[in-house]
């Protein structure tokens, strides 16, 4: 998981701490609670994305390798 992600993660968690405690002091709010899911939906597709990503670049074929043969 790269940086950008953990520091994503992290945001994601103290939001939703932080919106729980706004909800059992002052009451719910649909809109905090709606901002939260899209904050964690961009959260799940940003460490899906983050998955995907090759772990070492592809390396070039070597010479006299296998692929066609000069004519």
């Amino acid at each position: 998981m790269s940086g950008s992600t953990k520091a994503m993660t992290i945001v994601t968690c103290a939001a939703l701490v932080l919106i729980t405690t706004y909800t059992v002091a002052l009451g719910s709010s649909g809109w905090l609670w709606f901002g939260w899911i899209v904050l964690g939906v961009a959260t799940v597709g940003m460490a899906a994305a983050d998955s995907t990503e090759p772990l070492e670049a592809p390396r070039p074929p070597r010479a006299g390798g296998a692929g066609p043969s000069p004519r």
